[in-house]
């Protein structure tokens, strides 16, 4: 595409990953991201607090760079509680309680795979493993649950999608809920290994479907099976 000086200028105010900023060119300079940074604009000067903070939004991104994608774990929105948030689905900052979905994913890891629950919820060390923790939002407003959705950011995810699931292959995708599941409807199932189960939520997972769903052991053979090195799913402290 012919790129204009304004169009450059725009891009170069992206702080993302080339490789993903390359890839998401078209939707980087889309009326709908348009959309998102007039709406995040607004919110901003109307004094109210967004999470996570703004050189966090795309930290999934430029922690785990389109080419090192291994698996990609899909959540919803960004916990809306002070210092949870970092731009990663499903992690929350050291020093931050453990949320009960995140509790529940440790609990199946451990069944799964026989690694200790961590004494944190900061998932960054699986993102540098190549696992991509993809919120379908990707900013929420402080106390205010699923408040920026229908903005533009699930356009965006989905062109991430739809970036991961043509230009890559062998990639696991992790869907857990019915709102992950439906994200993931795009995805070539011949490519790419797409892993469903019930969401790690209390209420969700204790109707059964989550525990037992084993995403990691399945996550690494399938990995292995493609030539490709398993995720090291243990955290350090």
């Amino acid at each position: 595409m012919q790129m204009t000086e304004q169009d450059m200028t725009k891009l170069n105010q992206v702080r993302l990953e080339e490789g993903w900023k390359n890839s998401l060119t078209e939707f980087l300079l889309s009326e709908r991201m348009d959309q998102i940074r007039s709406f995040l604009k607004e919110e901003i000067q109307a004094d109210k607090v967004i999470y996570p903070p703004s050189s966090l939004i795309f930290n999934a991104f430029n922690t785990t760079p389109l080419s090192q994608v291994k698996a990609v774990i899909i959540g919803q929105d960004p916990y809306h509680g002070p210092n949870q948030a970092h731009g990663l689905s499903f992690s929350v900052q050291k020093g931050v309680a453990l949320p009960p979905s995140l509790r529940n994913i440790f609990h199946e890891l451990n069944s799964d795979l026989g690694i200790a629950p961590a004494k944190h919820g900061n998932l960054t060390q699986w993102a540098e493993e190549g696992v991509l923790l993809l919120n379908s939002v990707l900013t929420v407003e402080a106390g205010q649950p699923t408040s920026h959705q229908k903005q533009g950011w699930e356009d965006f995810t989905d062109a991430v999608i739809d970036v991961l699931n043509e230009q890559r292959e062998h990639i696991v995708f992790i869907l857990w809920g019915a709102y992950a599941q439906r994200k993931g409807q795009r995805i070539d199932q011949n490519k790419h290994l797409v892993l469903k189960a019930a969401h790690p939520s209390p209420l969700a997972a204790n109707r059964g479907g989550f525990f037992g769903c084993k995403a990691f052991s399945k996550t690494n053979n399938y990995l292995k099976q493609n030539g490709i090195e398993p995720i090291k799913w243990q955290l350090e402290a």
